[in-house]
């Protein structure tokens, strides 16, 4: 079975990489294996805010529509709450 790698292992993988591509090329590719993974941590975070946003719209336009119900003068319990008395200074 393949279970995460131990301290030996990753030994292993260092002195290949250490003979494959040298003592002074090894730090470059360290960094930029870095900045990948940095680019494409960001780049899933983007998808995933993508995704949510169209949610968070959608509730949007759904709370947009009762306004519209509200505007027309019938309140949640039934009474006209979207009318008011405006009274004028000398009392009419």
């Amino acid at each position: 079975m393949i279970g995460t790698p131990g301290i030996g292992e990753l030994v292993v993988v260092f002195l290949i990489a250490l003979l494959l591509f040298g003592a002074k090329r090894l730090p470059e590719i360290g960094s930029s294996l870095g900045k990948g993974i940095r680019e494409f941590k960001g780049s899933v975070r983007e998808v995933q805010r993508e995704l949510t946003i169209p949610k968070e719209r959608k509730s949007i336009h759904r709370t947009a529509s009762d306004p519209a119900q509200l505007a027309s003068g019938a309140g949640e319990d039934g009474s006209d709450s979207g009318t008011r008395s405006l009274t004028t200074s000398d009392g009419k």
